[in-house]
C-alpha cells in the first residue's frame, strides 16, 4: 500500500484498475481520525469536475456576459488547449488595459497537505512571475490575533509556534482555563498533515492526574474528557476576563512585580479596571450579569488562578467575534496578573484544541517550501474582507495603522479553498462575486466556487500526485507518493500554471526548468541543509523517497513560549517598541481606533444576547468546525453525508429552547435573521447553554433559487446568516460568532439537495 497525507493524517491506499480498493490510517498514529474513509468515496464523487469547463453566457459573450448568472447557468466543456487560451487571454487583457492591480489572487490553504503542491503558493508564485496581483494576508482562523500579538509580545510565536508543549503543562499545570474548550473534532486536521494526532491523549493525561480543566464555553461538550463546565453566554468572554483580573486587583493578589519588571503600561488597565465603566468597576457582580456565571465562582476561579499553577489557554474562536483582539488582548493581561507567565506549566497560550499540532514537541526541522516570490504591485487585503474589496473600488480600508486604496478587480484567479465555506453573509458575497468581468477557479469538485465561475480547471487531489507531507507543528515528514492516476482529465496546479506561464512568456521563470519530482528534490534538499546547521541531520532525498517517511524524536526538554523572557528580560527583550508585554500598547492607541484602543478593553458586540436584535433574534448562532469534515472538504461523502438530517446540516438547541418553540428532535427547521435564512435539521441536546444554537460551518452552499440574491438555502450553510463586518479597524478579522438567529418548524415541502451533483453541462451552440 501507498504511503500519502491529507490534512486529517496520514494513510495508506491500495488501488487497482483506476479504482481505489482499501484505504488504512498510518500505522504510527495513535489516534486516526474517522475522515480518512471519505476519500474512497470523494475521488471519483459525481461533483468531481471531469473536464475544463466554461460558464456558457461567458463561452458566448466573454468579459461582456451577463455576470449576474453564475451559479445559475450551465457550463460546456471545453479541451484544454482552448481553456488555457481563453485563461490566458483574459489574463493578458487586463493586464494590458488596467494593469495587475485589477487582478486579484485568491486561496486559503488547505488545498493540499503537501508543500510542493500547495495551491496558495503555486498561484502567488504564478501571478507574482506575472507581474503582481492584489494578495491576501492573514487568515479566517485567528485573524485578529495574528495582528493583535505582535503588538502586545512582538511576534506570533503564540500562533504558529513554538509554543508551550503539552507535555510542560501536563507535568506542571494545576488548573487549566479552556475558553472555547478543547475540542476533539478541530484537532482531527493540520495544517500540512500529520503523522499523530496527539491532543486526545494530553488531555487524557491531565484527567487521569486529577488536574482541573475549566471549559468556559456555551458548549459542554467542547473538553472531551474530564473537566468543569463553566457556561458563558457567547461573545461575553473578555467580560469575564476583566473580572478576573479586577478581582487579582482589589484582593491584592496579582503579581505587581512582574508587572512592573516584564510589563509595559499597567498603570493604564488597572485605572480602566476600576473605574473605566463611567466611574463603575469591571467587577465579577458586572460580568455575572453579562456572562450568566456567578459572581463569588468567578471570584474564586481568580484566587484559584493565583494559588495553583495555572495556564489560560484561549480557542482560536475567540477572537472570530466582534472586536475579536480583546479576549486575546485581556486573557495576556490576566496571565500577567498572576505571575505565572513563563513559569513551568504557567501562563497563556492560544490553539490548544484549534489544531492538533498546537503544544505538540517537536524538533525544529525545516519544513521544505516553495518560494511564491514577490508582487511587484505589493498591494494586499486582509482575507475576511473579500466582499469589500469587489464591491467598494476607490474607498479606503482602515487596517493595522494605515489605509489602504481598494483598486476596482476585473479578474478574480483563485485556486486552493471555497470562500463559499469561509466567507460571512453569503448574499453579499454573491452580489460582490458578480462585480469582476472574469473569474477563473481550479478546483476538485464543483463546489460553491466552482459554481460560480467562468473558466474551471479541473484540478488533482493529493492522492493522484507526487508531493512533501510536512508540518511545523508534527514531528513527521511524509514521502506523498501517488496513489493512483488521475481522475478523468484533472491536472495538477504546477502544469496548469506552467502551461499558462508558457503562453503567456514566463514559463521558464515559473518552473525554473524543473519537473515535479525535481521540484520534491530540490525542496527536500534545500531543507536538509537548512536542518543540518540547526544540528538535525537527515538522508539524503533519494534514500528519504525510498524510505516513505521521517519520524524525528520529540524534544528532550519540554518548552515554554515565555520561560527565557521571564527569566532575563532585557536579555530577552520582545520584539515590541518596549521590548516589553505591552498591557497598554501606545502604538495601537496612536492609531486612534475608538473600536480597538491601546489597552484591553469591554466592547459589546453588535450581535448578542444584549443587543436590541435580540427581541427579534433571540437566539446566539455559534458556528463552529465541524467534526465530519475539514472545513467543507468531505461535505458530499463519508462521515459528513452521514451526519445529515434528512439531507440537512444538523443544529442544535436546548430542550428548553425547542419547547418554546414546538420543535422535536429530527424536525427540519427554518433558521433565519434579516441577512439570510437556511434550513437545518434539529438536535436537541443539554450540552448546549440557553439562548445559544450551535451549528458546524462548511455544508455546501445550496441556494434554491441559485440566481437570486436572497435566496433561502436548503442545505445548511450557516454563513448565510453571520455578518461581513470586520473584527475593529486594527486587522479587519472575521466576525462569524456574534451572530443572532431566530429558528421556527419548518413544514412545506422540502427543496432538493443540488449541490452534490454537477451543475448542468450543454453543447456549445445549445440555447
Amino acid at each position: 500500500m501507498i504511503l500519502n497525507s491529507a490534512h486529517w493524517g496520514a494513510f495508506r491506499l491500495a488501488s487497482k484498475n483506476g479504482r481505489i480498493e482499501r484505504i488504512v490510517p498510518f500505522e504510527a498514529d495513535p489516534a486516526p481520525s474517522d475522515l480518512l474513509e471519505g476519500i474512497v468515496e470523494a475521488f471519483d464523487h459525481p461533483t468531481r469536475i471531469r473536464r475544463p469547463a466554461i460558464r456558457k453566457g461567458w463561452l458566448d459573450h466573454g468579459v461582456a456576459s451577463d455576470t449576474t448568472k453564475r451559479g445559475a447557468e450551465p457550463f460546456v466543456e471545453v479541451g484544454w488547449d482552448e481553456a488555457l487560451d481563453l485563461a490566458a487571454k483574459a489574463l493578458h487583457d487586463v493586464k494590458s488595459t488596467a494593469g495587475n492591480q485589477a487582478i486579484f489572487g485568491g486561496s486559503y490553504g488547505w488545498s493540499s497537505a503537501g508543500r510542493f503542491h500547495h495551491a496558495k503558493t503555486q498561484v502567488k508564485r504564478f501571478l507574482n512571475c506575472f507581474g503582481g496581483c492584489v494578495e491576501q494576508v492573514n487568515n479566517y482562523s485567528f485573524g485578529a490575533g495574528m495582528v493583535l500579538l505582535p503588538h502586545i509580545v512582538g511576534d506570533n510565536k503564540f500562533l504558529y509556534g513554538p509554543t508551550t508543549q503539552w507535555s510542560e503543562i501536563a507535568k506542571h499545570t494545576e488548573i487549566m482555563l479552556a475558553f472555547g474548550g478543547l475540542p476533539n473534532r478541530n484537532t482531527q486536521i493540520e495544517s500540512g498533515g500529520c503523522g499523530e494526532h496527539i491532543q486526545r491523549r494530553w488531555v487524557d493525561v491531565l484527567s487521569d492526574a486529577g488536574r482541573r480543566i475549566v471549559n468556559i464555553s456555551p458548549l459542554r461538550d467542547d473538553v472531551s474528557g474530564k473537566s468543569e463546565w463553566m457556561p458563558i453566554h457567547p461573545g461575553s468572554d473578555t467580560a469575564l476576563i476583566l473580572a478576573l483580573c479586577h478581582t487579582l486587583l482589589v484582593e491584592d493578589i496579582c503579581d505587581r512585580a512582574f508587572m512592573a519588571s516584564h510589563c509595559e503600561g499597567f498603570p493604564q488597565f488597572e485605572a480602566y479596571l476600576r473605574s473605566g465603566r463611567g466611574g463603575a468597576a469591571f467587577d465579577a457582580h458586572w460580568a455575572a450579569g453579562i456572562c450568566g456565571a456567578d459572581a463569588d465562582a468567578v471570584r474564586r476561579l481568580a484566587r484559584d488562578l493565583v494559588r495553583c499553577r495555572s495556564f489560560i489557554a484561549l480557542n482560536w474562536s475567540m477572537q472570530r467575534s466582534d472586536f475579536g483582539e480583546q479576549p486575546f488582548w485581556a486573557a495576556i493581561a490576566l496571565a500577567c496578573m498572576t505571575g505565572q507567565v513563563g513559569l513551568p506549566g504557567g501562563g497563556v497560550g492560544f490553539g490548544y484544541g484549534s489544531m492538533n499540532g498546537t503544544g505538540n514537541s517537536v524538533p525544529r526541522f525545516k519544513t521544505p517550501l516553495l518560494p511564491a516570490g514577490k508582487s511587484a504591485i505589493n498591494l494586499s487585503i486582509p482575507v475576511a474582507r473579500i466582499s469589500d474589496l469587489l464591491l467598494k473600488p476607490g474607498e479606503e480600508l482602515d487596517y493595522n495603522g494605515e489605509k489602504i486604496l481598494l483598486p476596482e478587480i476585473q479578474l478574480v484567479y483563485w485556486a486552493g479553498g471555497n470562500p463559499y465555506h469561509h466567507h460571512q453573509d453569503l448574499n453579499r458575497l454573491v452580489h460582490a462575486w458578480q462585480k469582476p468581468r472574469t473569474v477563473i477557479v481550479h478546483e476538485t469538485h464543483w463546489t460553491a466556487t466552482a459554481r460560480r465561475a467562468d473558466i474551471v480547471f479541473p484540478a488533482t487531489t493529493t492522492i493522484e500526485r507526487n508531493d512533501l507531507g510536512a508540518s511545523s507543528s508534527d514531528r513527521f515528514l511524509i514521502a506523498m507518493k501517488k496513489c493512483i492516476e488521475p481522475y478523468a482529465e484533472a491536472r495538477d496546479d504546477f502544469r496548469i500554471f506552467s502551461d499558462l506561464a508558457s503562453r503567456l512568456g514566463f514559463g521558464q521563470e515559473y518552473t525554473e526548468g524543473r519537473t515535479e519530482m525535481e521540484w520534491l528534490e530540490y525542496l527536500y534538499e534545500d531543507a536538509r541543509v537548512q536542518s543540518a546547521s540547526r544540528g538535525i541531520v537527515v538522508p539524503d532525498f533519494s534514500a528519504f523517497w525510498q524510505g516513505e517517511y521521517l519520524e524525528f524524536p520529540p524534544n528532550e526538554e519540554p518548552f515554554n513560549a515565555l520561560a527565557a523572557y521571564r527569566a532575563d528580560p532585557a536579555a530577552n527583550k520582545l520584539g515590541t517598541p518596549s521590548g516589553r508585554i505591552e498591557i497598554f500598547s501606545q502604538r495601537i492607541a496612536d492609531f486612534g481606533y475608538n473600536d480597538c484602543p491601546g489597552h484591553p478593553v469591554w466592547r459589546p458586540a453588535r450581535e448578542w444576547r444584549g443587543a436590541p436584535l435580540s427581541d427579534r433574534y433571540p437566539l446566539h448562532l455559534i458556528t463552529n468546525q465541524p467534526a465530519t469534515r475539514l472545513h467543507g472538504q468531505m461535505d458530499a461523502v463519508g462521515i459528513s453525508r452521514k451526519s445529515k438530517i434528512r439531507q440537512r446540516e444538523p443544529i442544535r438547541i436546548n430542550p428548553a429552547e425547542a419547547e418554546r418553540r414546538g420543535m422535536r428532535d429530527g424536525d427540519i427547521v427554518r433558521v433565519f435573521n434579516d441577512r439570510g435564512a437556511c434550513l437545518a435539521g434539529l438536535i436537541v441536546s443539554d450540552a448546549v447553554m440557553d439562548g445559544v444554537a450551535q451549528m458546524a460551518t462548511g455544508a455546501w452552499f445550496d441556494p434554491v433559487h441559485a440566481g437570486e440574491i436572497g435566496s433561502m438555502d436548503a442545505h445548511g450553510n450557516p454563513n448565510i446568516l453571520t455578518h461581513d463586518i470586520g473584527t475593529s479597524a486594527l486587522s479587519q478579522g472575521p466576525s462569524a460568532q456574534s451572530c443572532l438567529v431566530e429558528i421556527e418548524p419548518y413544514n412545506a415541502p422540502l427543496p432538493p439537495i443540488t449541490v452534490h451533483m454537477p451543475p448542468p453541462m450543454v453543447a456549445r451552440n445549445a440555447e
